[in-house]
């Protein structure tokens, strides 16, 4: 218990909370890009770029039986069908201004004709 409370005690004194759906979401908006949870409807996928963004697993620490502190990871996959650094940037810029520190990948999706660049980060 005790864990926890320096920890929000740590996150209070640096400005920070853990960040929830909603600010994830407010966060995406900031790059005024199109963007969907995980995948978009058939038939309604917008232009490209655009994202998509899913929570494909947790990492959390416990200690004497309990969880103390929870994270998520968070993929945000940037799609275009040509290298697009101005989308890059726009998606770098914002995690940059949230102090998001993230890993960047990215590959060719034959299949779909897309460039898909990752970005993994916990949140």
């Amino acid at each position: 218990m005790a864990a926890v409370l320096l920890y929000r005690e740590w996150m209070s004194l640096k400005g920070k909370h853990k960040m929830d759906h909603k600010d994830v979401i407010a966060m995406i908006e900031g790059t005024s890009l199109p963007y969907s949870y995980d995948h978009f409807a058939e038939g309604e996928v917008p232009e490209l770029p655009y994202i998509a963004f899913r929570y494909p697993a947790s990492d959390n620490t416990a200690a004497d039986g309990m969880t103390y502190l929870t994270s998520a990871r968070l993929n945000i996959e940037l799609y275009s069908d040509i290298k697009d650094p101005a989308a890059e940037e726009k998606v770098e810029a914002v995690l940059n201004s949230y102090g998001i520190i993230f890993n960047k990948s990215e590959e060719w999706i034959e299949s779909e004709k897309l460039y898909e660049v990752l970005y993994e980060m916990e949140v």
